[in-house]
Order: C-alpha cells, then sequence, then structure tokens
C-alpha cells in the first residue's frame, strides 16, 4: 500500500496518525446499533499494510487479548507503513458466548458476503470492503473449539512462497498446510490481494497465556520481517519452524469418561497409549491408541466422549522428534524467559 490517506467508513487517517473507529454493522432487533472495533496505527514512515483480526468466531477470545496487548506496547511507537486491528469481528457471537451469529451461521464461511444478504453475509462483506481489501497481509487468530484446546500454530496456503515466508516468520513450531477453503476469509483475501495466515492456539472462552505470548510473540515477528519494526538486537537465531503437509484425527472407539495418557503437544509414536475410556465403575471400555506418529496439536480436554468423538488431532512430520523438541524450547521461553512487550 502507498503513503495515501487511508479511508475507513468515510474517516480519513493520514500517514503518522491514530485513530479508533466503531464500523457500524447490522444493529439488532431491540434497534440497538452494532459495531465493529477498529484500531488503526499509521507510522510516518512508508511500509506495507497489515490487519489483525479476532473473535470472527465469537467463542474464541485469545485473539482479543493478544490485539490488546500490541496495540498497548511500545511497538506502536515504532512501526513504518500502517497497522490496522480488529479485536472483536463478531460482536454478536461475543455477547452470546457463541461461535455463531444469530443466524447460525460461521462468519468464516460466509465470505465474500453481499451488502443485502443474510446476517453473516452482510457483516464478512462489510469486513472485507472495509479492512481486507485495504491491506496487503493479515494475520486472524483463531482458538480450538468448545471443549477442544489447539497448540499454537500456523495454517497456511504453503504453495504461496510469500504466505509460507511470513508463515515461517511467526515462528511458533508447528506449521500445517491448509488448503483455501470455499466461503472462508482467506480465500477471499487472496481474492483481493491480500496474503493471509491463520493463528490457532488455545481453547473457546478461555485466556491462555502461552497461547496469547505466542501470538504477541509471532505478530511482532512477522512485522519485522515485513521492515514494519526494526529487526531485533538479540542475535540468537531462531529455530526453524515444521510444516506438516498432513494431519489425522484419532476418534473415540466407545462411549464413556476418559482418562488422558497423552498430552497437547506430546510425541507419539503408532501403538502409543493416548487414553482409556471408562465406565462408571471405572471399568476400562477400551484403550484409545495412536495409529500414526507425529505430535498433538489438539486435544479434546472434557473428559465424556461418545463413540466417534475426535478426541486427538496429531500432525504428521518427517523428524516428529525435532518437533517436539522444539515445542518444549517454546513453551520454556514464553512462560519462564518471555519479556513483557510493555
Amino acid at each position: 500500500m502507498n503513503d495515501a490517506i487511508l479511508t475507513i467508513d468515510g474517516i480519513s487517517i493520514a500517514p503518522g496518525e491514530t485513530a479508533k473507529i466503531k464500523l457500524p454493522i447490522v444493529k439488532l432487533y431491540t434497534d440497538t446499533n452494532m459495531s465493529m472495533p477498529v484500531f488503526v496505527k499509521r507510522g510516518k514512515r512508508s511500509g506495507p499494510t497489515i490487519f489483525i483480526s479476532a473473535a470472527i468466531h465469537g467463542d474464541e477470545l485469545n485473539g482479543i487479548e493478544i490485539i490488546s496487548r500490541l496495540i498497548q506496547s511500545k511497538y506502536m511507537d515504532r512501526i513504518r507503513g500502517t497497522f490496522i486491528a480488529v479485536p472483536v469481528v463478531n460482536g454478536y457471537g461475543v455477547l452470546n458466548q457463541s461461535r455463531y451469529l444469530p443466524d447460525r451461521r460461521d462468519l468464516n464461511r460466509s465470505f465474500p458476503g453481499s451488502k443485502r444478504g443474510s446476517l453473516a453475509g452482510r457483516v464478512a462483506d462489510r469486513f472485507l470492503s472495509e479492512i481486507v481489501s485495504k491491506a496487503d497481509y493479515g494475520i486472524d487468530l483463531h482458538t480450538g473449539s468448545l471443549h477442544r484446546s489447539n497448540l499454537p500454530q500456523i495454517r497456511a496456503n504453503l504453495d504461496d512462497q510469500e504466505t509460507l515466508d511470513i508463515a515461517t516468520a511467526f515462528g511458533v513450531p508447528v506449521i500445517l498446510n491448509s488448503n483455501l477453503r470455499d466461503g472462508s476469509l482467506r480465500e477471499c483475501a487472496n481474492d483481493v490481494g491480500a496474503k493471509v495466515i491463520l493463528y490457532e492456539a488455545g481453547e473457546a472462552l478461555r485466556f491462555d497465556e502461552l497461547s496469547i505470548r505466542a501470538g504477541v510473540k509471532g505478530i511482532v515477528g512477522v512485522m519485522r520481517h515485513l521492515g514494519m519494526l526494526p529487526k531485533a538486537r538479540s542475535k540468537k537465531s531462531l529455530s526453524e519452524p515444521r510444516i506438516a503437509r498432513s494431519s489425522s484425527w484419532v476418534r473415540a472407539t466407545d462411549s464413556g469418561f476418559t482418562t488422558h495418557i497423552k498430552e497437547l503437544g506430546d510425541l507419539v509414536e503408532s501403538g502409543d497409549l493416548l487414553a482409556q475410556i471408562k465406565d462408571p465403575y471405572g471399568e476400562v471400555l477400551d484403550d484409545v491408541v495412536c495409529k500414526n506418529a507425529g505430535i498433538i496439536i489438539g486435544k479434546q480436554n472434557i473428559p465424556l466422549v461418545q463413540e466417534g468423538d475426535a478426541m486427538y488431532h496429531i500432525a504428521h512430520f518427517s523428524s516428529p522428534d525435532e518437533v517436539a523438541e522444539h515445542v518444549e524450547t517454546m513453551q520454556d521461553e514464553l512462560m519462564e524467559n518471555y519479556r513483557d512487550p510493555n
């Protein structure tokens, strides 16, 4: 993007200016106006435009905290180019602590949307036209769904070299190749010229400190890579993230109460015992066994399972032991040696 005046909802923001905008969206039944909060920080010096979005699914809250920490951090005083942050895209979902909009549609399957479409379609159209179309890059922040946790990971179309480069710059141990899906933000952002990666970490309706710290650090890493922030002073070389081209789910083989043996981030081998399913008397009904080696990047947390429920999400790598070591290093650095960006 060039250094011309940026306009969002008719509000002009010049280089060097900061703005907080309430972007109007479809109002509620009670004639209550709803808006999408937008924070814009423009550096005085030229550079790319990046958007950071959170709570496209209204029960995924980690991203809201990640964005608030970035906005309040010292980094905002040093940026080149333009930083656009939308901490709550789906305000309806946040109010209802729900993944969906009131029309029961998934916003991340409703792009590009329409000015005269459903509620989800109108919100998607507004977000795409006023925010996404004005950016060169984007990072969309997500968590696992209700009662499921995700290991900090990036999902992106890795067949595009520029997208792969920013995914790598984020710096989490696991990058999962994920093709563009119909109706998704990533697909439509690509159509309007914005390269977008998706950050997955933590659990719905919960703040997870490790995931939040990894998210803040990752976004700063991407902005350094893009030249929007100065390079880090530290000479320490970063561990190269590992790419998984495939992943699989291990499902419950019976219905009952679960005792987990393996946890998020664990290295597992074919034949490893992942969990046991028991009846109310404590008798083991069945063992849940790993079929393919890899790293657990997603896990069900609730101890109740029905036969067929997805319990463990395992990513497959050529060298899973190296990934496991990288995961452990990341956890130690973020929880013990973390520097507050403020």
